[in-house]
């Protein structure tokens, strides 16, 4: 593995974001166990591309998201692709914690009182972090969530699965095209814990092997083949 260029700890209950660099990877972390990372991700040059969830699962023929799976843009590119994963199942399609989830599930704190113990929502992270860009709840789209597996029980209903958690999983992006990346650490909306959790992630940076033709990722469906070409096309002449 190349060295690390880069590496921080986002505090629990933090929000960051990031313009990441086709060909560098994000190394993501979960030292303490239980961690939940939220992500939107963007074209930095045309925001109106943003990370389509949809399209990442059913074109890759997955509920869960795991390494050789790409997270696809809506005009059919790959922003990232997941090159490494000790979590093995991460969830896609459940959102983040509202606003108003937050105000019915946990106890409210605020900084003034509680300093970095404090409950932010998911939502609430979200559009602070857009906001730095321009970008309003209009430009908000689903979001990954890493470290969170949610599978579904035999009647259907969508279940948070807390014993999947595990200190030290480790999973890492590698970027495929300039990334817009929104992040925050506040728990998954299933979550069933009462207390709200607060938990840390490590973020590392790090340089990436160019992509070769028997890339895993890039292999592991004919779609990604195909949105590896349309990569390809545009960041022709560059």
């Amino acid at each position: 593995m190349s060295e690390s260029l880069y590496t921080t700890t986002l505090p629990g209950s933090a929000h960051w974001s990031l313009r990441v660099r086709r060909g560098m990877q994000l190394r993501l972390t979960d030292p303490q166990g239980g961690a939940n990372l939220s992500m939107l991700m963007y074209n930095p040059e045309m925001p109106l591309e943003r990370y389509n969830a949809p399209d990442s699962l059913k074109g890759q023929h997955t509920f869960k998201l795991t390494k050789g799976n790409c997270l696809y843009s809506d005009m059919g590119r790959v922003f990232a692709s997941i090159v490494e994963d000790e979590f093995g199942w991460h969830d896609t399609v459940c959102g983040t914690l509202s606003e108003k989830a937050l105000q019915e599930k946990y106890a409210v704190r605020s900084y003034q009182d509680c300093h970095n113990q404090w409950t932010l929502s998911g939502e609430h992270c979200f559009l602070t972090e857009l906001a730095k860009y321009g970008l309003t709840e209009r430009d908000m789209a689903a979001n990954l969530n890493l470290f969170s597996k949610v599978a579904a029980d035999n009647d259907g209903k969508l279940v948070f699965d807390p014993s999947a958690a595990r200190a030290g999983a480790h999973v890492t992006l590698r970027f495929e095209m300039d990334t817009l990346v929104i992040m925050h650490t506040c728990p998954h909306p299933l979550n069933p814990a009462e207390d709200y959790p607060i938990k840390p992630v490590q973020i590392e940076m790090l340089k990436a092997a160019p992509v070769a033709d028997d890339d895993y990722c890039k292999n592991a469906r004919p779609e990604n083949g195909r949105a590896f070409e349309n990569n390809r096309l545009y960041h022709l002449g560059l």
